[in-house]
């Protein structure tokens, strides 16, 4: 399991969400992110994005007041 925090990209997070998701994770590994949500436009983008990289959600829940977490996993 990795945790990547992704808040410091504010909203342009996804680039880097997807390229962790294609180059920096191992096949069934769980991989956790954290980033900032804003006015919640990058809760359905973010599911979107690991959808269309064959990943599954998890879960996905909000942290505190502005960031979100979600956990992902690779489909077998």
């Amino acid at each position: 399991m990795k945790r990547y925090d992704l808040r410091h990209l504010k909203g342009a997070f996804y680039d880097r969400m997807a390229e962790i998701l294609k180059e920096e994770s191992d096949p069934k590994e769980v991989v956790i992110f954290l980033f900032e949500i804003g006015d919640f436009t990058p809760i359905q983008g973010s599911a979107d994005l690991v959808k269309a990289n064959g990943f599954e959600l998890i879960n996905s829940l909000k942290f505190n007041e502005v960031d979100w977490t979600i956990v992902v996993k690779r489909k077998d």
